[in-house]
């Protein structure tokens, strides 16, 4: 199943860039702006926990950086055409509970420097991907099995995860000061 063309190279002007490449650039401008705003907090501010959630800001910086992978297999699941099954959004909060509990401790070095490796290798897969595959769509069973696009993935997930829980931080610093 496909869905209409968002992005049509045939129509684009001359130099426009592909839209992944869109994607990738809004992915790694948001992990510059998260690791940015991490790297100034005193020690005290890393260890704030985010109201309704519980974590502390080093933990969910080093969640974003964590789950740039599995995001971007669920995006490339849906690109080859194939569906996401077997994943509820349950799963997605036991997953975010375990890495909680697994890296309570985590530093601002090791977190900051996942973010850097993790958020790189996201917008190199995300780069190759074609406008093609960005507008195929399949069920996702994160979604009630609706048929989502790899390029919907991308931006409900990995581009958009940074910005996300920065809010949140800066937020939750804000308050705290």
């Amino acid at each position: 199943m496909t869905n209409a063309a968002i992005y049509d190279p045939a129509v684009a002007p001359v130099g426009a860039a592909r839209q992944a490449d869109a994607l990738a650039d809004r992915l790694e401008r948001g992990a510059r702006a998260l690791a940015a705003f991490a790297s100034t907090l005193t020690d005290a501010e890393w260890q704030t926990p985010l109201p309704h959630d519980g974590r502390t800001v080093g933990v969910v910086v080093h969640h974003v950086a964590s789950v740039y992978p599995v995001e971007i297999q669920l995006a490339q699941t849906l690109a080859a055409g194939k569906p996401v099954v077997g994943v509820t959004w349950d799963d997605i909060h036991a997953m975010n509970g375990a890495h909680a509990q697994e890296n309570h401790a985590v530093t601002r070095e090791a977190a900051l420097d996942l973010l850097r490796k993790n958020s790189a290798a996201a917008a190199a897969a995300i780069r190759a991907l074609s406008d093609e595959e960005l507008n195929t769509a399949a069920e996702a069973s994160l979604y009630s099995d609706a048929p989502l696009t790899c390029q919907f993935m991308l931006e409900d997930h990995a581009v958009r995860h940074s910005y996300h829980h920065l809010a949140r931080i800066k937020a939750a610093v804000a308050r705290k000061a």
